[in-house]
C-alpha cells in the first residue's frame, strides 16, 4: 500500500464503541446481516397495516437520518423504512472494503430480496440517488415507483463548489484534508456542511443544528469515516465514467418505474440544469423544481417534497401500475440480476411538469 491510499480499516467486530445515534420520536433501529455487509435499517411503524412498502437512500456523507422528516409525513401511505448504506450512519463498513456504486446497489438489492418487501417505493438522495437507479434499472421487480431528489447523475461540467468533494476521490487528498481540518470543532464543520447543502441554511433549527452537531461528533470518533467518504467518492466518479450498458444515463434510461425527480435551484453539488436532461432520460417522469432549494429538498421542504409524492402515488395507482411489476427477463423487462452490474424559475415558486417518455 502507497502512502496515498488510506488506511486500512479494522473489522467491524473490533470497532471502538462510539455514542449511540439519534432516533427520533416514532423511529426504530435494527440490525440486518447479510451476506458481506450489515445494515443499519430506520423504520417506523405505519398508520395501519398492509400500506406499500418504501425504503429511502441518503448521499454521500449522510445517513438515514436525512428522512427523518419526510417519513412521518407518509406514514398513512406507505410503510417507511430508510438504511444507511455500508460505512455510513450506524452501518459498519463493507467486509470487502467496495464503495463502489454497484457494491451500494448490491447492498439494497439484498436487503429487499432477503427482507421480502419488495416491489418497494424507492427514494434516493444524491449519490443514494445514482444507486437507486441502478437498483431500478437492473431490478424493476423490486421497485414500484422512484423519487429521486438530486441524483448525482453524471455532468460534463460540474459546478465549482463541487469540486471540493469529488477531489475526495483522489488518493491522498482524505488524509491531506483530515490534517489540515484537525482543528476544526464539530460547529465548523456542520456549518460548512449546511453551506453546501441547504438552499438557505437559516431554516435550520437550533435544535436540529444541535442533533447535526452531535451526529459530526460522533462520526468524527469511526477510524472508517473518512475511508467510507473517500472511497464513495471514488466509487462515484468511477460510475461517471462508465460507457456502455454500466453508464448511469443508459441504465435511467432502461427504468420502468414511474419516476419523481426533484431539484434544487440552489443546488451546489448537483447543478439544476441536469432537471430536464434526467426528465428526459426517464422513460416515466415527472419533474419538479424547487428554486428556492439546495442539495437536500427532503429536508429543506419535506411537505413540498411529500404532497409531489403522494400526487406520484395516486396517478401510479389510477393507471394500475401501482403493484404491478416485472419480473426480470420477462418481456419489456431489463436483462437484470442482483449481483450484476459494474464498478429554472426566477422567482421562489414552486413548478411542476409531467414529462412522459
Amino acid at each position: 500500500m502507497s502512502s496515498t491510499e488510506l488506511p486500512s480499516v479494522p473489522p467491524a467486530n473490533v470497532l471502538p464503541k462510539v455514542a449511540a445515534v439519534r432516533v427520533a420520536e416514532g423511529e426504530h433501529l435494527r440490525s440486518v446481516q447479510l451476506p458481506g455487509v450489515t445494515l443499519t435499517v430506520r423504520s417506523r411503524k405505519p398508520a395501519r397495516e398492509g400500506l406499500p412498502p418504501a425504503l429511502y437512500v441518503h448521499g454521500l456523507g449522510g445517513s438515514s437520518q436525512n428522512w427523518s422528516a419526510l417519513m412521518p409525513l407518509l406514514d398513512d401511505v406507505v410503510d417507511n423504512e430508510a438504511v444507511d448504506l455500508p460505512g455510513f450512519g450506524d452501518s459498519p463498513p463493507p467486509d470487502d472494503g467496495n464503495y463502489s456504486i454497484t457494491a451500494h446497489a448490491r447492498a439494497v438489492i439484498r436487503y429487499l430480496d432477503a427482507a421480502g418487501r419488495g416491489p418497494v417505493h424507492l427514494f434516493g438522495n444524491s449519490l443514494g440517488g445514482a444507486v437507486v437507479t441502478r437498483v431500478a434499472a437492473v431490478r424493476p421487480d423490486l421497485v414500484r415507483t422512484l423519487t429521486l431528489v438530486s441524483p448525482a447523475l453524471p455532468e460534463l461540467r460540474v459546478q465549482r463548489t463541487a469540486v471540493p468533494t469529488a477531489l475526495l476521490a483522489m488518493p491522498g487528498v482524505a488524509p491531506l484534508f483530515t490534517r489540515i481540518t484537525r482543528e476544526w470543532s464539530a460547529e465548523q464543520r456542520v456549518r460548512g456542511v449546511m453551506a453546501l447543502c441547504y438552499g438557505d441554511p437559516t431554516r435550520v433549527t437550533p435544535e436540529g443544528f444541535r442533533n447535526a452537531v452531535q451526529e459530526m461528533e460522533r462520526r468524527l470518533r469511526l477510524p472508517y469515516f473518512w475511508d467510507a467518504m473517500a472511497r464513495s467518492a471514488r466509487g462515484l466518479v468511477n460510475a461517471y465514467t462508465l460507457g456502455g450498458q454500466h453508464a448511469l444515463w443508459r441504465q435511467a434510461e432502461r427504468v420502468l418505474a414511474p419516476t419523481l425527480l426533484i431539484y434544487g435551484g440552489r443546488d451546489k453539488l448537483v447543478g439544476f440544469r441536469m432537471a430536464q436532461r434526467a426528465a428526459r432520460a426517464f422513460r416515466d417522469a415527472r419533474l419538479m423544481t424547487l428554486p428556492e432549494a439546495g442539495h437536500v429538498a427532503m429536508m429543506e421542504y419535506p411537505e413540498t417534497v411529500a404532497a409531489a409524492f403522494r400526487e406520484l402515488l395516486a396517478d401510479a395507482t389510477d393507471s394500475g401500475v401501482e403493484g404491478d411489476t416485472l419480473e426480470p427477463g420477462t418481456k419489456g423487462a431489463p436483462d437484470s440480476s442482483a449481483e450484476t452490474g459494474a464498478d429554472g424559475a426566477a422567482d421562489g415558486g414552486v413548478t411542476a411538469d409531467n414529462v412522459r417518455g
